[in-house]
């Protein structure tokens, strides 16, 4: 299905230097199509408020690229989210400037038009309202937004994208916010092998990823539902705990003792490449993880459900690892990915 928005034509006055003439000159600001992959779910309602235009996502890309998002000029959004790695990375926890060391694993940014929360412990449900937190956050950018603008505002490239996206030359915090988020809102990945079964497109699975995949119908689907194999549900599912005394997952947000060191249930689209894996890279491999679910989980009082009902384990042998693993690498999306 395609999403066609109209066309907005952005009107430019320019006041002659000698009369009061003005030109007008037409700033043609087209909305870009959205190709929403078959089966995935409705868009997030902020989407349609800021929806990405040929220059807001220009601009936005731009900003996602820049180290002078960074007090000291080092380091970029896309430094922690980099595209090989379905733009996370490969370190246990995020690393900013400084070498600073930060509380979580950096998550993928992939079909975030479709997520209705978003950070490990939802704390944000507009992507609009994510791009001032690493700028500001101490171990990330430790930076503020008036001190990027005064940064960018004497870059002639810049002011000529505000102007082509927004009409007017104004560098504003919402602008920027909104920019960054209208690049990201493109990133959708929907092209894997899986996708590509699923639409008949002539690929089929190899005998081990097919049974993989029943594998992951029986003992995963649960959670990991929908065509973003993420029900964005928030769970403990007994993983081991970040000794980090500020941690506390869903909690953090909602001061709920039952949210205790639940979080959001990550996507397995590119799975293979955002190791590692746990809200602080607790497992370096996808093998690690089925093995721990197979061993058994810590226990808690919030268990999940799925494991506090069977014994605080997912049984897997050795063979059923192997073919989920093998199911799961269908999930790649080399061109996303850009390999």
């Amino acid at each position: 299905m395609k999403i066609f928005i109209r066309n907005i034509a952005i009107l430019l006055l320019l006041v002659s230097c000698n009369n009061n003439d003005y030109e007008i000159i037409s700033y043609n600001n087209p909305d870009l199509v959205l190709n929403i992959p078959a089966g995935f779910p409705e868009l997030n309602n902020s989407v349609y408020s800021n929806y990405p235009t040929k220059y807001g996502v220009e601009l936005g890309e731009k900003l996602f690229f820049d180290k002078k998002l960074s007090a000291d000029n080092t380091i970029s959004c896309s430094s922690c989210h980099k595209q090989e790695n379905a733009f996370a990375d490969s370190n246990a926890i995020g690393i900013g400037i400084e070498g600073r060391v930060g509380l979580r694993n950096v998550p993928p940014i992939q079909n975030m038009a479709f997520m209705q929360v978003y950070n490990w412990d939802g704390n944000k449900r507009q992507l609009e309202n994510q791009p001032l937190v690493p700028i500001i956050t101490h171990e990330e950018m430790d930076s503020s937004i008036l001190e990027v603008i005064g940064k960018i505002e004497a870059d002639k490239d810049y002011i000529e994208l505000f102007n082509k996206a927004f009409g007017d030359e104004a560098i504003t915090p919402d602008r920027i916010y909104n920019s960054i988020a209208q690049y990201e809102y493109m990133l959708i990945s929907a092209n894997s092998k899986y996708d590509s079964v699923k639409r008949n497109e002539g690929a089929v699975f190899t005998e081990s990823e097919a049974q993989g995949y029943q594998i992951f119908q029986e003992k995963c689907a649960t959670c990991h539902s929908t065509e973003l194999f993420t029900d964005q549900s928030f769970r403990n599912i007994g993983f081991p705990i970040n000794p980090n005394i500020d941690e506390a997952g869903r909690a953090r947000v909602t001061g709920v003792e039952e949210d205790y060191m639940s979080f959001r249930v990550p996507t397995l689209r590119n799975i293979e490449h955002t190791a590692p894996y746990g809200s602080f890279g607790q497992f370096a491999t996808l093998k690690e993880v089925l093995d721990y679910f197979d061993n058994g989980v810590l226990d808690a009082d919030n268990l999940d459900p799925v494991f506090k009902d069977n014994g605080n384990r997912i049984p897997l042998s050795e063979q059923e690892k192997l073919n989920l693993i093998s199911f799961l690498k269908t999930l790649n999306d080399s061109d996303f990915l850009g390999k």
